[in-house]
């Protein structure tokens, strides 16, 4: 399969199946659009009418060699390894989500975890609890050595001392077992102090700050239970913990709504605060819901990513680079063949835990009794719900038979399609869309970097 489309000045070809990418003139860029489906006399005829005779037989000769030689219309072999590939992990669980919090300080109208307490009640994690959280990861890891845990909720900093704890006994019987702890922590910022900050800038690989953006578009969301935003007392310690992370991985992690689709101002003002490394995602809420995307939203937000990827050229060629999570590709060695055919893992590899100890698919899928798959005690007992998520992929969703970007987003997100369409294995079409559209600025922002250096 062959994506083709145009932008920034280039003629960008996509061999989907490969992962290669090739930027081509005008002429060979119509050439590979008729490659397929014209004999060879006949595609040449069609271009000589518009380009010289002796260039469209040329041409042609290349397209040929590029295809022949396996970098073009490239055919797909990874179907059939869809299920010997997860099959070779059964069993295995890598990484765990600790909802050490289901609270929260903050009251935001758009949170698909009920203000933190996943339409139940609200709770804290028991050291206990956490401890045999830890030690269920070690014995269901096998012989893998890197486990990731994020600390969530609501608002883990609400249990701050049991997340301190946690860290101090995983970095205690990690060697014993062999095990190397990378930890995350996602933070609305409340309730960071200096304690905070040295701790996790020693033991936490990774920290996700939310913040919104501009002052007004934050603060109409993000606001405590009197009402009020929260920008101004989050701004200045997000500041400070950036500041003293040095060279440690963090995002700023945003989320666009119907308020804001023009939300590359958003992360102008996180450029203009200082930050970096950044993350602005489509909001999850149902169809109605006033913070939802609208169809009328969705040229806009297309518009954004280009102009997005457009800044980051700009920037980079001024010495002043950023990131965006969402325009993280390899264009040297192409995705992850893993990836491309099993997904984030969740349900498998990867599950969320509440503050009794309850197993689930993932955060998104907390609350919702038929996603239970057990606890951190007994282990995994709603086999058939694994099983779901173990099939669930991009070959098991018919939608994604024939999308070209079906290899980079690996079906798309679970939690995001059974919410729009009743089933894991659906697709949320709104984020289709969205995601194709990241893709092609992506691989367009890589192409123009590579192409001066």
């Amino acid at each position: 399969m062959i994506h083709q489309y145009k932008f920034g000045g280039l003629n960008i070809v996509l061999d989907v199946c490969s992962g290669g990418v090739h930027v081509v003139d005008d002429l060979a860029y119509d050439m590979i659009s008729i490659f397929e489906n014209a004999e060879r006399e006949d595609a040449i005829n069609e271009l000589a009418e518009k380009y010289s005779r002796e260039d469209a037989e040329e041409c042609w000769e290349q397209v040929n060699k590029l295809r022949e030689s396996g970098m073009l219309f490239t055919e797909d072999t990874f179907e059939p390894l869809q299920d010997e590939l997860k099959r070779r992990s059964d069993g295995i669980v890598k990484a765990l989500c600790l909802h050490v919090a289901h609270s929260c300080n903050l009251n935001c109208e758009y949170c698909f975890a009920s203000q933190g307490k996943y339409s139940g009640e609200r709770a804290l994690m028991s050291f206990e609890t956490g401890k045999r959280a830890l030690d269920f990861l070690i014995e269901h890891s096998g012989t893998r050595r890197n486990l990731e845990v994020d600390f969530f909720g609501g608002e883990p900093l609400m249990n701050w001392q049991v997340v301190k704890d946690l860290v101090k006994y995983a970095r205690s019987v990690e060697k014993e077992h062999n095990k190397n702890f990378r930890f995350t922590l996602t933070t609305n910022g409340m309730l960071i102090d200096d304690d905070v900050i040295e701790f996790s800038n020693k033991e936490m690989s990774n920290v996700v700050l939310s913040l919104d953006g501009r002052q007004e578009i934050h603060d109409r969301y993000r606001v405590d239970y009197e009402g009020r935003g929260s920008w101004e007392r989050i701004v200045p310690k997000f500041q400070e913990f950036v500041k003293r992370r040095g060279d440690k991985n963090y995002y700023m992690r945003g989320t666009f709504t119907h308020a804001n689709p023009d939300f590359l101002k958003d992360i102008e003002t996180m450029l203009d605060l200082g930050f970096t490394e950044l993350s602005m995602e489509p909001v999850v809420a149902a169809e109605g819901d006033p913070a939802a995307l609208t169809d009328s939203d969705m040229p806009v937000v297309m518009e954004q990513y280009e102009k997005l990827a457009e800044l980051m050229l700009k920037r980079e060629k001024e010495g002043k680079p950023f990131t965006f999570y969402h325009y993280m590709i390899d264009l040297k060695d192409g995705p992850c063949v893993y990836k491309r055919i099993s997904g984030c893992g969740s349900g498998t590899e990867y599950m969320a835990v509440t503050p009794w100890g309850d197993l689930y698919p993932c955060h998104q899928f907390v609350g919702d009794e038929k996603f239970r798959l057990g606890d951190i005690w007994n282990g995994v007992s709603n086999h058939e719900m694994t099983e779901e998520f173990r099939s669930c992929n991009v070959y098991s969703r018919p939608e994604c038979r024939d999308c070209w970007a079906r290899l980079y987003c690996s079906g798309g997100c679970a939690a995001n399609a059974y919410h729009s369409s009743g089933s894991v294995k659906g697709i949320y079409k709104k984020g289709c869309e969205l995601f194709k559209k990241r893709m092609e600025c992506a691989i367009w922002l890589e192409a123009s970097k590579l192409m001066t250096e």
